[in-house]
Parts: C-alpha cells; sequence; structure tokens
C-alpha cells in the first residue's frame, strides 16, 4: 500500500532517525515534509490538499506542543502516532485516538508495529468508503429503475414504485402495503423513506401515513383518502389543502 506521512519533531536528530527507518523499513511510504517548527507543520496540515495518511508528532516541543498543534487544527483525518520520551503520554495519546505511541529512542520493531496498526486502520476505511460508493451507486440505478430499496430482516427488497399502495410508520418501523395485498416490514423509520422517495409520486398525508398518488380513487370528507382495493389511509387536517391542490 503506498502511503504519505508528515513528521514533526523539534529536534532534527530525531527527524533525521525518524526518515532513515521509515526508508528502510517501508520504502512506498512518501513523507512529504519535515517539521522542526510545529508553527510550520500546523499551516501545512490546515491545507486539505496537504493531508497525508499518517503524521508522526512529538508531544513535547517549545512554543507549542503536539497536543496543542491538535487541538488547533480540529478535525483530524490522518492516522496520528506520537513520539515521546515519556511514556506518561500514553493516556494522552489513547484521547487523542491515536494510534500508538513510539518512545524515544525509536526501535525500530516499536516502529514497524505502529505503522502496521496505521496501515490496518487506512484498509479498513478505504474499504468502508468503497462500501458507500458502491452502495450509493447501487442506490442511484435503482431509484432510476423504478424500485426502492427496502432493508428487511432477511436483507434487501428492490419494489417497484408502481405495486407501493401506502407506506406506513408503526412504533419506529416502517410497513410497505403493496397493490396485491401484501406487506413488508423493515426496521427503519418512516422519516429515512420519506427523504428518499420521489415527491411526484407519494404525499405525505398524515405524519405517519404516506400514500402513492396514483393510487388514489377518492377523497372522503371526515378525513380519509381512499385508494385502490377500498384502502382508505386517513389524511391529518393540515394537509388536507395541500392535497387537493395537486388535484386540481
Amino acid at each position: 500500500m503506498n502511503l504519505t506521512a508528515v513528521l514533526v519533531d523539534d529536534e532534527q536528530s530525531t527527524l533525521q532517525t525518524l526518515e532513515r527507518q521509515l526508508n528502510e523499513l517501508f520504502p512506498h511510504m512518501e513523507i512529504r515534509q519535515s517539521f522542526h517548527r510545529p508553527e510550520d507543520a500546523l499551516r501545512f496540515l490546515r491545507e486539505s490538499a496537504n493531508q497525508p495518511d499518517i503524521v508522526f508528532l512529538d508531544v513535547q516541543m517549545p512554543r507549542m506542543d503536539g497536543l496543542e498543534l491538535l487541538a488547533q487544527l480540529g478535525e483530524i483525518r490522518f492516522q496520528l502516532i506520537f513520539v515521546t520520551a515519556h511514556p506518561q503520554y500514553a493516556l494522552d495519546a489513547i484521547k487523542h485516538s491515536a494510534v500508538d505511541y513510539i518512545l524515544k529512542p525509536i526501535d525500530p520493531d516499536d516502529l514497524q508495529a505502529a505503522v502496521q496498526k496505521a496501515v490496518e486502520r487506512i484498509r479498513q476505511n478505504r474499504e468502508q468508503e468503497q462500501t458507500r460508493e458502491l452502495i450509493a451507486l447501487l442506490g442511484e440505478n435503482i431509484r432510476a429503475a423504478g424500485k426502492i430499496i427496502v432493508p428487511t430482516p432477511t436483507g434487501l427488497s428492490f419494489i417497484p414504485v408502481d405495486e407501493v399502495l401506502h407506506i406506513e410508520g408503526t412504533e419506529g418501523y416502517t410497513k410497505f402495503h403493496l397493490t396485491d395485498g401484501s406487506e413488508l416490514l423493515s426496521s427503519y423509520n418512516i422519516g429515512k423513506f420519506e427523504k428518499k422517495l420521489d415527491q411526484r409520486v407519494f404525499f405525505k398525508c398524515h405524519k405517519s401515513h404516506i400514500i402513492n398518488i396514483h393510487k388514489v380513487r377518492s377523497y372522503e370528507n371526515e378525513g380519509y383518502i381512499v385508494l385502490e382495493n377500498n384502502y382508505r389511509v386517513p389524511i391529518s387536517r393540515a394537509n388536507r389543502k395541500f392535497f387537493l391542490d395537486l388535484f386540481q
């Protein structure tokens, strides 16, 4: 795996040793920058285009220590490995979600173990990101085909929009009432589905009810919408005017 790294330590000798060991142990790692002034490192890391995979950060430095640098940096999107001469900073490493910490003088075995931990985290993060992208692409393709993705206890169901009569929220679950009279239950709440539904087809007539407008057969003044198969769904008073305007 190709990796990028930034080194921050006020001791030039430590920077040189760390850089040499990384080049020997991890020849595919690109060391983008080495900083002996934390202020320069802060300016560099604040630029999103400069984000490395791993930052090796000294804890005790003059003017600004490693913890102060992290506090000013805000959101951390890289893997962090502390470099310190004091083992008591292990607790601070944990608090800042550091992968690991290395004691000075740097032992090559400790360095290799710390980087391997970072590599594993990076690999997991990249795999998760790829999975999210694939799911998003799949969702777009399925919606383009006129279907709704419904997570169920046994997996995923892909329901054609034209087969959905009514969607009902009940006790944190969502029930899909289909045109053939069957029902499909999802553990997702109705709000998650509402955000993804085509508003040209679906109308939220009640806080717990969404109907397929194409399936409407009549409207009852006492507050009900009648769908195909004489299926009746309540409509809230606040939504009645909006509903009637759809058909004018």
